[in-house]
């Protein structure tokens, strides 16, 4: 019966131990993926897997918006879902393109001059340098 609990004893430490290891490497993936300095590689995959529309037979659809980066660096863009998710909310690269087929969103651009923005194919008027905008777009 001793050797039983020990057995025990150490299986339950050995699942603690797997248990912080899965932690500390989840932690550090969250925290590593959503970094400023993170590379553009990375973001653009992400921004292409969750933005762009499923394949399909059919000529490529129009978005609802579309926000591509001007600069080397665009300040924060922030997208979402009216009244639901967030689907960007982090700076953007030069020539990095955001776009979201749902049918209304809401935009907010720290510098409005920074990024060029399509509303349903319709180029959106640019602000000046620096000037914050928010608007919503729907289809």
């Amino acid at each position: 019966m001793g050797i039983a609990r020990l057995v025990l004893v150490g299986l339950a430490v050995s699942a603690v131990v797997v248990l912080i290891v899965l932690g500390v490497l989840s932690l550090a993936g969250s925290l590593g993926s959503g970094a400023p300095t993170a590379s553009p590689a990375p973001s653009d995959a992400v921004s292409s897997a969750v933005a762009s529309p499923p394949p399909s037979a059919t000529p490529e659809r129009v978005p609802t918006v579309l926000v591509e980066c001007l600069r080397e660096r665009c300040p924060t863009v922030f997208v979402k879902i009216t009244g639901g998710d967030v689907l960007l909310d982090r700076e953007m690269e030069f020539g990095e393109q955001f776009r979201s087929f749902d049918p209304k969103v809401d935009v907010v651009l720290a510098d409005s001059a920074a990024v060029r923005v399509e509303v349903n194919g319709a180029v959106r008027s640019p602000g000046k340098a620096g000037e914050r905008q928010e608007f919503t777009a729907s289809r």
